[in-house]
């Protein structure tokens, strides 16, 4: 993969009007934005929103719709004018652009995902800027991604990239609203995202998106767990984003320490389904987290759902907190008969092709 590839993500409302329709002059600039990256040689991969925004208006509803078929229908009608308009202004800047549009079983299935992969590589090989979007005249509420934020994360993680841009409409984070606190303290720089910093962000600023601040940090989380470093801020002015990929944008920066994971890990953390829920005790936790090692029988407390080996289930500590998902071994009415057991009494209790309920390669912490 390539050493500089470049996940840029602009949501509803730096292209569309407060009424709703694109505002093709900021369409354009984001344009030339893009293709200042991608003259320096950098692999650019754009994740946009907007398709419902460009919509509404054109299909006939005075205001964004709420109810699904009635977003499909402006999406189906915003997607076509969204591409249309991306296509006219990147070739204004020598540059073509194609259009991916996904939906999150493409994650989920792993096929799916690797041929996603292979399609975005091709592209980018070819010097074709893919344009992403979620495919949202067939997404369903219950296999949404919820915002652009979280695909722009996975895409990320997926092709490797260097760096997720998130632009939205502030220049970061800040440890109070800076419209309302004057004491408001911009965040440079961020090496873990805590409970507390959670707490700093607030819900979906614009009447056209979806997306508040709060979805743009869980993206970078997710980013950043793929090692993915990600910068969220605001890019309003010729070079800012030039800026921003350099180090020194308008915003605030948040670092990943770990290595780009595996698809296979990828898969697992983030784009599985889980079948079920295993809690665990202290001691399988703080294995499981900070010693490498794989979950035992007897570190388990409670189990819940209906999965069988192979599939993937998540793991909650004594608090009920998700720490992680793994590929468990066993029956789900095995695992309930030998909770909390040792390893050789379950040996004696339970017929299990391995003793581990999941071996600690099969194994991701999320917490």
């Amino acid at each position: 993969m390539s050493a500089d590839r470049r996940v840029v993500k602009i949501g509803s409302s730096s292209l569309t009007s407060p009424e709703g329709g694109l505002n093709k002059e900021r369409l354009a600039f984001y344009a030339g934005e893009l293709a200042d990256l991608h003259r320096q040689g950098r692999e650019v991969l754009l994740v946009t929103s907007g398709a419902v925004a460009a919509g509404f208006k054109v299909i006939g509803y005075e205001s964004r719709p709420k109810l699904l078929h009635e977003k499909q229908a402006a999406a189906a009608v915003g997607q076509a004018l969204l591409m249309q308009a991306y296509q006219e202004a990147l070739a204004a800047e020598g540059i073509r652009c194609a259009q991916l549009l996904l939906t999150r079983p493409d994650f989920t299935a792993r096929g799916r995902g690797r041929n996603a992969m292979m399609t975005i590589d091709e592209l980018l090989r070819q010097g074709v800027v893919p344009i992403i979007n979620e495919n949202d005249t067939v997404s369903t509420d219950e296999l949404k991604f919820g915002d652009n934020d979280m695909l722009s994360a996975l895409v990320a993680n997926l092709v490797g990239a260097r760096q997720l841009i998130i632009v939205t409409d502030t220049d970061g984070l800040y440890t109070a609203d800076p419209r309302r606190d004057p004491a408001a303290r911009k965040i440079e720089r961020v090496e873990a995202i805590t409970g507390e910093l959670m707490g700093l962000a607030g819900g979906a600023g614009s009447s056209v998106g979806t997306g508040g601040m709060r979805s743009k940090i869980e993206a970078a989380r997710i980013a950043m767990r793929g090692g993915v470093p990600a910068f969220i801020g605001r890019v309003l002015e010729p070079g800012e984003l030039l800026l921003a990929a350099s180090g020194s944008g308008k915003g605030t920066y948040f670092e990943s320490r770990e290595h780009h994971l595996p698809v296979k890990k990828q898969w697992l953390g983030f784009h599985s389904m889980p079948s079920g829920s295993i809690a665990v005790d202290a001691g399988a936790e703080r294995a499981l987290v900070s010693g490498g090692k794989s979950l035992l029988p007897a570190g388990v407390t409670a189990v819940s759902g209906d999965f069988h080996p192979g599939d993937v289930v998540e793991v909650t500590d004594p608090a009920g907190r998700l720490i992680g998902r793994g590929i468990v071994n066993y029956d789900c009415w095995q695992l309930r008969a030998a909770a909390g057991l040792g390893s050789e009494e379950v040996r004696r209790r339970v017929d299990v092709s391995r003793i581990e309920v999941i071996h600690r390669d099969e194994w991701i912490t999320l917490a």
